[in-house]
């Protein structure tokens, strides 16, 4: 068996952090929050961006179905059930977006190009999800100025959806910055709260 050691063997150490890291923030989507503002995007990814492939897609879809269900009779969907499924496949879709959004910042720990990505995705939802409630719902007519009538009636959600993006994507890739900054200043690899010290590849 190949034995791992130095960047290899702290890569694997660090992916299981970064998944807790991921999925434990994902799931404060389920505490009180203003409208929009969840850490859903900038978890989805820091997933992209931080752990491996399947891994990658998996964590954030499940985290999403697993609060979906939670959350559908708390927040009184269950009357609208229909309206609401009609509308969840591109709410997944979104989801699948953003982690290969985030695979683009793989190699990289830069602050521009994390908040650049985090952007792109905050812009993709918007679009996605309200072009999701205008064919999926009778809430529109089903034409061009229904369709702008829908993006206008959903920006006053944007702006909150993309103050969250970033705040969240700056607690996770800061937290992940500095776990890899603890693991540098320990110099071992050995101790389980070790983390990566290279960026991970995202193999």
């Amino acid at each position: 068996m190949k034995s791992m050691n130095g960047p290899e063997q702290s890569k694997e150490i660090g992916r299981p952090l970064a998944g807790t890291l991921a999925v434990a923030v994902g799931l404060l989507r389920l505490v009180p929050h203003a409208w929009n503002f969840t850490p859903s995007e900038a978890m989805e990814i820091f997933s992209g961006a931080r752990l491996r492939t399947w891994h990658a897609f998996a964590i954030p879809l499940a985290v999403r179905l697993v609060t979906d269900l939670l959350l559908l009779p708390i927040q009184g969907l269950v009357a609208s059930f229909s309206l609401y499924v009609s509308f969840l496949p591109f709410v997944y879709l979104s989801i699948i977006f953003n982690v290969l959004l985030g695979r683009l910042l793989c190699r990289t720990k830069s602050p521009w190009k994390i908040g650049t990505v985090v952007l792109l995705g905050s812009v993709q939802f918007f679009l996605l999800t309200n072009f999701g409630s205008w064919i999926g719902s009778n809430m529109y007519p089903h034409t061009a100025a229904g369709l702008i009538s829908a993006y206008w009636m959903g920006l006053p959600f944007f702006g909150s959806t993309l103050v969250g993006c970033f705040a969240y994507a700056a607690v996770l890739f800061g937290a992940d910055a500095w776990l890899a900054s603890r693991q540098r200043a320990v110099k071992t690899v050995a101790a389980p709260a070790t983390y990566a010290a290279e960026v991970p590849a995202c193999a």
